[in-house]
């Protein structure tokens, strides 16, 4: 029989054991593991917690909207198009809506601050997210930071929102395909779904599956002859007969999917991340004219850019004379400018901190025949607890215009020509993972 003293330390431990059990439980609720990507087994559709909210709401006759986050193979008129026409003939009761969130040319890097002008301010019932192609790049971490950033923004917004991933085709995927497994940036995004019972559909499994059976060819400038579909012209952006086979599995997915949905409030979700360092705190905020120095001007809704950019970029600031300047505050690790690269672009001298950069950074390339979108990172890596000072400059020099020589028929006249000169910066956005300071 125990004496009193022993008892009590008896109890002491017993109470000791118990609390560390009740922190290791509660604690396994609410961090996350240290995922290990390898690749997944490919499968054409994987049901997981289904798409029940919005299909009860599609079977009750309410209004619904699906949003399309993607890059260019979902910004064609294709099967974001036809998908969604098949949704209103399948549920003529109700009435559905698209929200076109889709960027040629991006990945779920630029996806996670976007996600919210694009598409959820906009009150999605079901988010596509297509990113297999444009995020094959990348490391599996980078997709599941950013990833995760987007899903758990949706489910922030509003916890009924259903979402599916889609993983599309192109060439070179068939190799990884035929051995049985997704592709490396489809493999990363099915980790992070089984982790949220998010549903997938796999278009890539099943366009090599027919080319494999001789029904399809991968790409092709001419018709095929004998019944066989020409998926492509250049392996990555389908054909409307491509694209009407994504909207054929898209509709058999559905069908498959809804066998076992059943409306579900996904907030106990967010309980345990799948990553620490997600994303969700990325946010796209507009630069405020008080950040700028006088020679920037703002473009008028009619001018030619704001035209074809604004609706993604907002307003949209241009600076074309050197000097310039920029100026920010912001509380957080990483910053982005969200800006135009264009064969006029200038070239940036960025200081963080008072410390400048040691390379000026152009916003030209290549591909700069024409403006398109693009993301110029200022700073990453910092105390995500400070506040850091940002000042972006225009250089008094242009670009190097060479690089884009091999694209133009005469390159020793074009590029004396005016629309390849200047010192021309025009930004839209500042991305943020923090928040600025005013």
């Amino acid at each position: 029989m125990r004496t009193l003293a022993e008892n009590l330390k008896f109890l002491s431990i017993f109470a000791t054991a118990f609390v560390l059990s009740v922190f290791v439980a509660n604690a396994g609720l609410v961090c996350a593991d240290n995922p290990t990507f390898a690749p997944v087994k490919a499968e054409l559709v994987r049901p997981r917690d289904g798409l029940g909210n919005v299909l009860a709401k599609l079977r009750e006759g309410k209004p619904v909207r699906i949003g399309y986050l993607g890059g260019s193979i979902t910004a064609a008129s294709g099967w974001r198009v036809k998908t969604r026409e098949w949704f209103a003939k399948e549920f003529p009761q109700s009435d559905v809506s698209e929200i076109h969130a889709a960027i040629g040319g991006t990945g779920s890097d630029l996806g996670v601050f976007r996600v919210e002008r694009d598409a959820l301010r906009h009150k999605p019932d079901l988010l596509f997210v297509e990113f297999a192609v444009n995020d094959g790049g990348a490391a599996p971490e980078q997709i599941w930071k950013a990833m995760e950033g987007i899903v758990r923004q949706t489910w922030a917004a509003n916890s009924r929102t259903d979402i599916c991933f889609v993983y599309t085709y192109r060439t070179g995927y068939e190799n990884d395909l035929r051995k049985g497994f997704s592709p490396r940036a489809a493999s990363a995004m099915e980790l992070l779904a089984d982790h949220y019972g998010i549903p997938s559909i796999n278009f890539a499994k099943q366009i090599v599956e027919l080319e494999a059976a001789g029904k399809l060819v991968f790409q092709s400038d001419e018709p095929a002859g004998n019944g066989v579909i020409p998926f492509s012209k250049d392996g990555v952006h389908p054909l409307d007969a491509g694209h009407e086979i994504y909207a054929e599995i898209v509709a058999d997915a559905i069908h498959q999917i809804s066998k076992t949905s059943e409306p579900i409030d996904h907030e106990p979700k967010l309980e345990k991340p799948f990553v620490e360092d997600h994303l969700q705190a990325a946010k796209m905020v507009p630069i405020a004219k008080k950040m700028l120095s006088p020679e920037w001007k703002q473009l008028a809704e009619d001018d030619t850019l704001s035209k074809r950019f604004g609706n993604r970029m907002g307003t949209l600031w241009e600076a074309t004379e050197p000097g310039s300047k920029l100026t920010f505050r912001f509380r957080g690790s990483s910053v982005k400018l969200y800006d135009l690269l264009g064969p006029d672009g200038g070239q940036l001298i960025i200081t963080v901190d008072g410390k400048r950069m040691p390379k000026v950074v152009p916003r030209f390339d290549s591909y700069c025949t024409y403006h398109r979108i693009a993301t110029v990172q200022v700073a990453g890596g910092l105390d995500p607890n400070q506040v850091h000072t940002v000042t972006v400059e225009v250089d008094s020099e242009q670009p190097d215009r060479q690089s884009v020589a091999f694209r133009l028929k005469d390159p020793e006249v074009e590029l004396k020509s005016p629309k390849y000169q200047g010192t021309n910066v025009r930004v839209g956005q500042i991305l943020v993972l923090g928040d600025i300071v005013p």
